[in-house]
């Protein structure tokens, strides 16, 4: 039966000097909320300087939600994500990126899903947007894209572009997303492997889409490969947690004969760009996870004028 008691819903936006801020929140002014649902924004700012503050006062006089802005500024993207969750007084935390748009429809996609199932977390798409100027290849094999991935027909982790968090869950309240991981990335990662370990449940609404340019900066093979390698080191870094000293060595070997095998399917398909570039990716996430259970410290991704 469907729970029809009213429901608090905040939203979290974490920022770092995006102008594109502005059409994140600009889309969530136009979400189709239910009916019995209250929701509020909350700006949690990264920067060392207040620098989206003036953006999101000048956009609060016509808000048609209530915003708080949350000011943390130590460069580490964990930092702005625990602000949103301490912040935080709803049923339900949905995060959103600054570089993405809502369709009028996600919020309520989440919350559906969040309440046919009682899951601790809901997981929607996040579609992405080439331009005219980005590869063929890249296009073709949409490598931007986010979707989660299933395991056994469950799905173990997530992230944080789209997704819902019941807060009523005592799975869910007092979580917190990992410092040490919070300029290299994969703290979302991290997050909701550690919510499943301690048996959170993590569902898929396909409804709940929201989009995402991808800039020339990310429109590159290049780019992709550091973002796959910094996964691996992340899943690494998790495996080498659960399985201590000599334990992890087996494992490493595995993802490292994954590794030359992805490699080797890849120079296979070398005059086939899509399923090259597929293969070598997935090389580049064993390579990772090599190296994460290795103990080698994960690139920096947040917090840099590059990340901006």
């Amino acid at each position: 039966m469907t729970n029809t008691n009213p429901i608090r819903i905040d939203i979290g936006i974490c920022t770092f000097r995006r102008p594109a801020l502005e059409e994140t929140l600009e889309s969530l002014f136009k979400l189709t909320v239910p009916s019995d649902a209250q929701v509020r924004l909350i700006v949690a700012d990264n920067d060392a300087a207040p620098s989206a503050k003036d953006l999101v006062d000048s956009m609060a006089a016509r808000s048609p939600f209530p915003i708080r802005y949350v000011h943390c500024p130590k460069s580490n993207i964990s930092i702005a994500r625990n602000a949103c969750l301490s912040a935080c007084e709803a049923d339900f935390l949905a995060y959103i990126d600054d570089d993405e748009t809502a369709t009028p429809g996600w919020l309520a996609a989440l919350v559906e899903k969040a309440r046919e199932t009682g899951a601790e977390a809901v997981l929607g798409p996040v579609r992405a947007l080439y331009g005219d100027d980005s590869a063929g290849w890249m296009r073709d094999g949409d490598f931007h894209s986010t979707m989660p991935v299933w395991v056994n027909g469950r799905i173990i982790t997530g992230y944080t572009c789209n997704t819902l968090l019941d807060m009523r869950s005592p799975l869910v309240a007092g979580r917190r997303f990992a410092l040490a991981l919070g300029q290299s990335g994969g703290e979302d990662t991290h997050f909701f492997s550690q919510l499943t370990e301690a048996g959170g449940r993590i569902e898929f609404a396909e409804n709940a889409l929201v989009l995402e340019p991808v800039p020339a900066s990310r429109a590159s093979f290049g780019w992709l490969a550091k973002r796959r390698f910094r996964s691996g080191q992340t899943h690494g870094r998790i495996v080498a947690a659960n399985n201590g000293g000599a334990k992890r060595i087996p494992k490493a070997l595995i993802a490292a004969a994954k590794a030359g095998y992805c490699g080797a399917v890849a120079a296979g398909f070398m005059l086939m760009p899509v399923r090259r570039n597929r293969y070598a990716l997935r090389g580049a996430l064993h390579v990772g996870a090599v190296m994460g259970m290795l103990g080698v410290r994960e690139i920096r991704q947040y917090g840099t004028a590059e990340a901006a």
